[in-house]
């Protein structure tokens, strides 16, 4: 079973990770456009964070397995207490864009679209640190 959640581990991952990736060249390729057809284009493209909020999903439920050998000596493994530290930073982060995003589908786009880019790059700075630290964890 184990081999099962780690696989499920990593398809969570790899959709959350790869969201947070495809936004920025989303964004870039956005940057490009006519300011009018930038925005409709960005909010056409808050779809993709639905893969993101999935792979989250999955990271945390398979996550929650493969903690249950470790959550006894959790206070003795201090990396692997910040890394589930930023996976709660990171569950912060994600309800914050989901919000922002709501509010721009809402037509308040002036006031909060440029606050999305900001979140969304700490959101993957977020995720970059629990990859790292996992592998320092349990390598």
């Amino acid at each position: 079973m184990r081999e099962v959640m780690l696989i499920i581990h990593f398809i969570g991952l790899a959709m959350g990770l790869g969201t947070s990736i495809g936004f920025i060249f989303l964004g870039a390729a956005a940057s490009k456009m006519e300011k009018a057809d930038q925005q409709k284009f960005m909010v056409n493209s808050f779809a993709l964070s639905n893969m993101g909020k999935t792979g989250l999903v999955l990271l945390v439920l398979s996550g929650g397995y493969l903690m249950t050998p470790y959550w006894s000596s959790l206070t003795s493994m201090p990396l692997l207490m910040i890394k589930l530290g930023l996976v709660l930073l990171l569950i912060v982060l994600i309800i914050i864009l989901t919000s922002l995003m709501s509010k721009v589908k809402k037509g308040e786009a002036e006031k909060y679209a440029p606050k999305i880019p900001i979140v969304g790059r700490i959101s993957l700075l977020t995720v970059l640190a629990i990859v790292i630290l996992a592998v320092y964890n349990f390598h």
